[in-house]
C-alpha cells in the first residue's frame, strides 16, 4: 500500500469514525461539531486523491472549521447547553484525539521525506489541519469533562491554531 493509499483510507477511517460520532451524541452543537470533522476529512482524502493523480500539482482548501466550532461553542455557552455525556461517550472522544495525533505524526512525518516541494507543502497543511482537529477535540474534551462550563470558554486555547 502507497503512503497515498495509507493517507486515503486514514482519512475515510476518520470520516466514518466522526459520523459514527455524530449519530450518537446526545448535545447537538457537539454532534454537529463531529459532522463539520467528518466533512474535514472528505476534503483531506480528495485532496490526496488529487495529489496521486496529478503528482503533486495540488492544493489543500482552505477551511473555516476553527472558527465555526468556536461560534458553536459560544451558542452552546450562550444556550447553556447540558452538556453531560457517559464514560464511554467521553472515552470515544478521546479515541478520536489519539487517532487525530497519529494522523497529524503520520502527515509531518511524510513531509519530512517527500522529495517534491508541492507533496512536502500539502503534506505539512495536511498535518496542520488534524493538528487543527486534534487541539478541537482536546477542547470538547476538556467542555465536557467539566461539570460547569463556567468561563473555560474565554480560556479555551484558541489563539495558537490559527496560525495554520
Amino acid at each position: 500500500m502507497s503512503i497515498y493509499e495509507y493517507a486515503m483510507q486514514m482519512e475515510q477511517d476518520g470520516e466514518k469514525y466522526y459520523l459514527l460520532l455524530a449519530e450518537n451524541c446526545q448535545v447537538e452543537g457537539i454532534a454537529t461539531i463531529f459532522t463539520m470533522l467528518a466533512n474535514e476529512e472528505v476534503k483531506h482524502y480528495n485532496t490526496i486523491v488529487h495529489l496521486l493523480k496529478n503528482a503533486g500539482n495540488s492544493s489543500l482548501v482552505k477551511t473555516t472549521v476553527l472558527e465555526n466550532v468556536k461560534n458553536i461553542f459560544v451558542r452552546m455557552k450562550e444556550e447553556k447547553a447540558n452538556v453531560r455525556i457517559d464514560s464511554s461517550e467521553l472515552e470515544s472522544y478521546r479515541k478520536a484525539m489519539s487517532i487525530e495525533e497519529m494522523s497529524w505524526k503520520f502527515y509531518l512525518d511524510k513531509a519530512a521525506n517527500a522529495d517534491e516541494g508541492d507533496v512536502k507543502q500539502i503534506f505539512l497543511r495536511l498535518a496542520g489541519e488534524e493538528e487543527k482537529h486534534l487541539r478541537i477535540m482536546e477542547n470538547i474534551v476538556e467542555f465536557v469533562a467539566r461539570p460547569e462550563p463556567g468561563n473555560w470558554l474565554e480560556n479555551a486555547e484558541w489563539h495558537h491554531l490559527e496560525e495554520y
